[in-house]
C-alpha cells in the first residue's frame, strides 16, 4: 500500500496546486469560472498512469497478462472473440511487444488521462475530485477490470455531447466505447433519460424504481437473465459473489443529498448540473441493486465518474465561512473510507517489477 498512499498524497498536492496556480477562463461557455493549470494537471495524470501502468498485480491483472502472453491476436482471433476493439488494441500492441506490461500501461495511459481531461474541463475543484477519484475506489477498480473501466473513461468523454445535446457525436463515442466492452451500450438509452430536470417526477421514478427491484430481486433477475442469456454476458447469470457493501451506497448518496439540499443554488453555480446529478442519482441506484448481487456494481462504473464532477460543486453550496469545514470533512471521510475498504477490509498489497519502496 506504501506506493499507493504516496500516489494519492503526489495527485492531490499536485492538483491543488494547479487549482491554486488558475487564472480566470478565458473563453466563452466555459462550465467553471476558472482554468487551472495544465501543466501540473498533466503531472498528477503522470502519477496516476506510472502507479497503474507499472503494476504487476490487483484484481483481474493477471489474468489480463495470461490472455495476452498466451494468445497470437490475428485478426481471425480477434474477430471470433467477443469486444473486437480491446482485441484490436492488443494486436497493435503485440507488433510492438510481446510484454504484457505494455498493454497494462497503455490501458492505464488511456484510461486516466481521457478521465482527468474530463475533470479538467468539468470540475470545481480539480484536486476533490482526483481525491475521490482514489479514494472512493475508482482508482482501484480501473485496476481491476481494465476494459470495462477502459470503456467508461471513453464514454465519460462524450459528457460534452451529452451536455450539448448532440446526439450524433455522443452515440459516435458510446459506439466506441462499446468495442472495448459492450456494457457501454447502456449509455444510449441513458441520454434522453438523463437530460431532464434533476428533482423532477423522474427523479422519483428512478427511486420508486430501484426500492422495487431490490424488494423483488429474485423475479428481477430471472427476467433479466432470461434476455440476455444468448449474449456474450449470459454467463453472468451463474455469478454469485454475494451483494456489494451497504457502506458504498451511503457513501454515494451522501453527495447526492448534499446536492438535493441545495439544489437552488447549485442551478445558479452550475446551469448544466442537473446532468451530472441525475447520472449520480443513477449510479446510487445500480449500487442500492449490486447489494443483492455485485455484478450490478459493474453498470454503476458508468456513472460513478459524474459524482466526482458533482462532488466538487457542493462545497460551493455552502455558506463562504463554512465551505473549508466541509473541504477539510471530505477529506477525512473519504480517506478513512479509502483506509477502511484498502486496508482492513480487502488488504491490498500493490506490486510492481519496476516501483519498490
Amino acid at each position: 500500500m506504501t506506493i499507493l498512499w504516496i500516489n494519492l498524497l503526489f495527485v492531490f498536492v499536485l492538483a491543488l496546486f494547479a487549482r491554486y496556480a488558475a487564472v480566470p477562463a478565458g473563453f466563452r461557455g466555459s462550465v467553471i469560472p476558472i482554468q487551472v493549470n495544465r501543466l501540473l494537471v498533466f503531472l498528477a495524470a503522470s502519477t496516476l498512469v506510472i502507479v497503474s501502468g507499472l503494476r504487476s498485480n490487483i484484481g483481474d491483472t493477471f489474468n489480463y497478462v495470461n490472455i495476452y502472453t498466451d494468445n497470437q491476436f490475428t485478426w481471425e482471433y480477434v474477430v471470433a472473440n467477443k469486444d473486437i476493439g480491446f482485441g484490436i488494441l492488443q494486436m497493435l500492441l503485440q507488433k510492438i511487444s510481446a510484454d504484457p506490461q505494455i498493454m497494462i500501461f497503455t490501458a492505464a495511459l488511456i484510461t486516466n488521462v481521457l478521465i482527468t481531461v474530463v475533470l479538467f474541463h468539468y470540475s470545481r475543484m480539480i484536486e476533490l475530485s482526483l481525491f475521490v477519484y482514489i479514494t472512493g475506489g475508482f482508482f482501484l477498480v480501473s485496476m481491476n477490470g481494465i476494459r470495462q473501466t477502459l470503456a467508461a473513461a471513453i464514454a465519460f468523454c462524450a459528457t460534452k455531447y451529452l451536455l450539448n445535446g448532440n446526439f450524433l457525436k455522443y452515440a459516435i463515442i458510446i459506439g466506441l466505447a462499446s468495442t472495448i466492452h459492450q456494457s457501454a451500450l447502456i449509455l444510449l438509452p441513458i441520454y434522453f433519460m438523463v437530460r431532464v430536470k434533476a428533482w423532477s417526477k423522474a427523479t422519483v421514478g428512478l427511486v420508486l424504481l430501484s426500492l422495487s427491484i431490490v424488494i423483488g430481486f429474485e423475479q428481477f433477475t430471472s427476467l433479466l437473465f432470461s434476455a440476455i442469456e444468448d449474449t456474450q454476458y449470459g454467463a453472468y447469470k451463474d455469478f454469485d459473489e454475494g451483494g456489494a457493501s451497504f457502506l458504498r451506497v451511503i457513501v454515494a448518496a451522501v453527495p447526492l443529498v448534499v446536492a438535493f439540499l441545495g439544489r437552488e443554488k447549485l442551478r445558479v453555480i452550475f446551469p448544466k448540473s442537473d446532468v451530472f446529478v441525475n447520472m449520480t442519482l443513477l449510479s446510487i441506484v445500480f449500487l442500492l441493486v449490486s447489494t443483492q448481487s455485485w455484478i450490478f456494481a459493474r453498470f454503476a462504473l458508468y456513472f460513478n465518474l459524474y459524482q466526482l464532477i458533482l462532488l466538487s460543486w457542493i462545497v460551493k453550496l455552502f455558506r463562504e465561512k463554512d465551505e473549508k469545514f466541509v473541504y477539510f470533512m471530505i477529506l477525512v471521510c473519504y480517506f478513512g473510507y479509502y483506509y477502511y475498504e484498502s486496508v482492513v477490509s480487502l488488504n491490498i498489497l500493490y506490486k510492481s517489477n519496476y516501483l519498490t519502496w
